[in-house]
């Protein structure tokens, strides 16, 4: 690692930079698992290598949301003495349910009858926020600098158009972005090879996509929005180790989605609800459907009586491999969901995401020709290896599910099901998406309002009680982060045209129509805000983006 004082980069003002081998944005699974790999490789190969991880969460795992049942393959290759490192209580799965919803009822499904995919033997229940910590414990034992509280907001490139690196964002701006008496400026960080870690619908990964293309040959990307809670309930209803899935009610035919609930450590249980953000209908609301799933007896059964003690949204990218853009760039690379590792099939993504960090990582060494990288030879070594690794080989079982979803939960299903019980998911025809979450929102005009139940603040909840739980914190005094291309769209098309989706799309109340009729505004409550990324993805006119709030904002998600 070196340091300057008075590095000049694209015309910014003058900052501090420091500079590694290898920087990674994001201290998520696979930003983590990339570190250690690389450290591990060093040392294999007594290499000196400087490797830097950032995260703009307030320490590592506080932005981490998961169900989470997590494939213990990709931990188990990367660190075979993990269960001494994640120091944390896994409970091992010891029973599937697989319910089919209606109103007041469920049909349980027999195990026989479901794909390998959505079967769970062998796999942990746990927190993934806890296991991304005690990994990021691991990787700076390695000797990795792992910085948390620093959100990556641009993008470094040298004259040629490579990636060199990352700037962080300023701290201390006032809302119009003008310095106070306590502004600290941002630092370049840069590297011989960036690899970018950000989670789903990344900030930074997005801008990379569209800079160099790198979707031109997949199919659309699409995406799920996840809510959950975790709740402490009395011993007698705990079952450890159950695993139960759902789908069909609350949600419609036409709307793609499930809920879950599983049983582990000390009378736990994280129930949650996913809903595919390619709905239609604009009064939908992930939020209160997720509310309504909780009444039914098969998940009340076992809440009654307990206490909610956590909740948080994030969004889940779900195109899988049809979906997934080139991986690799000048100077850079995309890794975990800022590429598209999930497999949705299988309701995971953990082990992808890890897998693909460890990918990355051993390309980079495969990549160094004199003690640079050869950017060529990296962009055919990860994917060669890509290619050749059982993450393919999954990614291609269950690449064609969202695109037989589309066609509706029942027709889906059977399709789905016939492919992978029947070829075992070997058809000669891949199928994609033509079409962004956001374009397939319909106008208010076709559809009715959805009348939901009022909180009961016992099973039920309202939005600014759940955040609170989320442990969310946004300094009042800073730019707002979710910005709006043209202020007047909000009111003009959103509220006139779809009755102003973002005031229910969105899990945390961020944002709200106030005033009296023809006096509407859009108001932005950007405290509130998870840091989920619906509003960026299912915005109808792409007017919101979601940009890095100051370092170490946002949720402080403990357990999740």
């Amino acid at each position: 690692m070196t340091i300057d004082n008075s590095v000049n980069i694209n015309g910014a003002p003058e900052r501090e930079s420091m500079e590694f081998d290898v920087l990674i944005v994001g201290g998520g699974p696979a930003g983590l698992s990339a570190a250690i790999r690389l450290k591990q490789l060093a040392l294999e190969t007594k290499t000196e290598l400087s490797v830097c991880l950032i995260d703009k969460g307030a320490e590592i795992g506080a932005h981490i949301l998961s169900g989470a049942v997590i494939d213990p393959r990709a931990l188990d290759e990367l660190l075979p003495n993990w269960q001494q490192i994640v120091s944390n209580q896994l409970t091992q799965v010891t029973e599937d349910s697989f319910l089919w919803l209606k109103p007041h009822k469920a049909s349980r499904l027999p195990l026989a009858l479901l794909p390998a995919s959505l079967k769970n033997s062998g796999n942990l229940i746990g927190s993934l926020g806890q296991v991304c910590s005690a990994l990021a414990i691991e990787a700076e034992q390695l000797g990795i600098d792992v910085f948390a509280g620093f959100a990556a907001t641009e993008i470094l490139y040298d004259q040629s158009g490579s990636v060199i690196g990352v700037t962080t964002g300023d701290m201390g701006l006032d809302k119009s972005g003008n310095p106070t008496s306590i502004y600290q400026a941002g630092m370049n960080l840069l590297a011989k090879m960036t690899l970018f870690a950000e989670g789903c619908r990344g900030q930074l990964g997005k801008q990379l996509i569209e800079q160099f293309d790198l979707s031109a040959n997949c199919g659309k990307q699409t995406y799920g929005l996840g809510l959950k809670e975790i709740w402490q309930i009395p011993k007698e209803q705990h079952q450890p180790g159950l695993v139960v899935h759902s789908i069909g009610w609350p949600l419609d035919n036409d709307t793609y989605g499930g809920g879950f609930a599983y049983h582990y450590g000390n009378n736990l249980v994280a129930v949650g609800l996913v809903v595919g953000l390619n709905y239609e209908n604009p009064y939908l609301s992930p939020f209160d459907e997720f509310q309504r799933l909780k009444t039914h007896p098969s998940f009340s059964t076992f809440l009654s009586g307990g206490e909610r003690v956590s909740y948080g949204a994030r969004t889940l990218v779900a195109g899988g491999l049809a979906a997934l853009p080139e991986l690799s760039f000048p100077g850079g690379a995309l890794i975990g969901d800022d590429a598209g590792f999930l497999n949705a099939a299988r309701i995971k993504g953990s082990h992808c995401a890890m897998k693909s960090g460890m990918l990355a990582a051993e390309a980079f060494f495969d990549s160094i020709t004199n003690e640079n990288i050869d950017d060529a030879k990296f962009k055919l070594q990860y994917q060669q290896k890509f290619e050749q690794s059982w993450l393919y080989d999954e990614l291609y079982q269950t690449r064609n599910f969202k695109p037989y979803m589309k066609k509706g939960l029942y027709f889906g299903s059977l399709l789905f099901g016939a492919e992978q019980f029947l070829l075992k998911g070997r058809t000669p025809w891949t199928l994609k998406l033509k079409q962004s979450d956001h374009e397939v929102l319909k106008e208010a005009k076709n559809f009715q309002p959805i009348k939901y139940p009022k909180p009961d603040g016992i099973l039920t909840f309202d939005k600014p009680s759940s955040v609170f739980l989320s442990n969310t914190n946004h300094a009042e005094e800073q730019p707002c982060h979710l910005q709006l291309r043209d202020k007047h769209i909000p009111i003009n098309v959103n509220l006139s045209k779809y009755a102003a989706p973002e005031i229910r799309y969105c899990p945390a109340g961020v944002y709200e129509i106030v005033g009296e009729k023809e006096q509407e505004k859009l108001q932005i409550n950007a405290q509130n805000c998870l840091h989920c990324k619906a509003c960026d993805i299912k915005d109808p006119t792409q007017n919101i983006r979601w940009t890095a709030p100051q370092g170490g904002e946002g949720p402080i998600y403990q357990g999740m």
